[in-house]
């Protein structure tokens, strides 16, 4: 019987229960897929401890791979055996078994494993429309990329330095500051150890950042806007640390008018053209070897709590992948 992690209390990894679980037949436009590799992300603690709503009882999960087991009426994009992926807002990605959208999936490339794919739909997505859509790197920019050793980060430090950017990257220890070095970062700062915003300038040669990508969130929002340049953008678009607390917008003005914004990946890909972009894009940049999908760790499904703790802990770096 097929099982899946359900959520009844918002609370520690602790409330996390492996389930067995109904997969109703697909209905039209659905596909049945057995799962094959699940993706692990921060959005899933969001979820989980309450921070970002959610309807309990819940499923947790956002992104995975596996194959085409069952289709049903009316759809004539994917047949039965086909290998895709999806990144979907709806939670229940934790469990062996889901019937989706047909319009949610795209095809993974033969050179994209199901654990590279299910590793890097929501994170490989975000990467692209940070660096594609919400600011579009150009030769020559520099950029700063916080958690850089990260899901996100370790996409992203790789993308922008094929796009010819100057990588800044932040991140919370020397090890991850290395492994950000190997992905192509020419610079590294370690926040505890380094005055961010003063490395910053002295590294732009006093002008600072158009764009500053930060997934942190509140502990390095102030220092993350000193580092802009008159005009630039800051990108607020995580909580590592917590949300963003309430602040004047009149701080945007003494800075050099500056932009503020604080995306979702959901509403870039909300359209099946922009999806199937976007994953063209990502699956394009794996197989020509411009940025390699680091799987740091895996666990089985059931052991999932520990996945949690472990990614709260920042135990983890690249990517981390629940194997059903």
């Amino acid at each position: 019987m097929p099982h899946a992690i359900r959520l009844h209390a918002h609370g520690g990894p602790e409330v996390l229960s492996l389930e067995p679980a109904q997969v109703a037949q697909p209905g039209r436009g659905q596909v049945r897929i057995r799962q094959t590799a699940i993706g692990l992300n921060f959005i899933d603690v969001y979820v989980r401890t309450g921070l970002y709503p959610a309807t309990l009882p819940t499923g947790l999960g956002m992104e995975a791979a596996g194959v085409v087991s069952q289709v049903g009426p009316g759809v004539k994009n994917l047949v039965e055996g086909d290998r895709v992926a999806y990144v979907h807002s709806q939670p229940g990605a934790y469990a062996d078994e889901r019937v989706m959208p047909a319009d949610r999936l795209v095809r993974m490339p033969d050179a994209v494993s199901d654990r590279e794919a299910a590793a890097v739909m929501l994170k490989g997505l975000t990467a692209w429309f940070l660096l594609r859509r919400v600011y579009r790197v150009r030769q020559g920019d520099p950029v700063v990329i916080h958690a850089a050793a990260g899901g996100v980060g370790s996409i992203a430090v790789q993308w922008a330095r094929h796009l010819g950017a100057e990588v800044i990257a932040v991140t919370g220890t020397a090890e991850k500051a290395e492994l950000a070095r190997q992905h192509g970062a020419q610079h590294t700062i370690l926040p505890g150890r380094d005055d961010l915003a003063a490395r910053v300038r002295e590294i732009t040669g006093g002008k600072g950042v158009p764009v500053v990508y930060d997934s942190i969130g509140k502990d390095t929002f102030t220092s993350s806007l000193d580092c802009l340049r008159p005009f630039g953008l800051m990108v607020t678009y995580g909580n590592a640390s917590g949300p963003v607390p309430p602040f004047s917008p009149l701080e945007l003005a003494r800075r050099g008018s500056l932009f503020l914004t604080r995306p979702t990946l959901f509403h870039y890909i909300a359209k099946r053209a922009d999806l199937a972009r976007g994953a063209a894009e990502l699956f394009g940049v794996m197989a020509s070897g411009a940025v390699k999908v680091r799987i740091g760790q895996t666990y089985p499904l059931e052991d999932v709590a520990r996945a949690h703790r472990e990614l709260e802990a920042r135990l983890t770096t690249g990517s981390t992948v629940l194997i059903p």
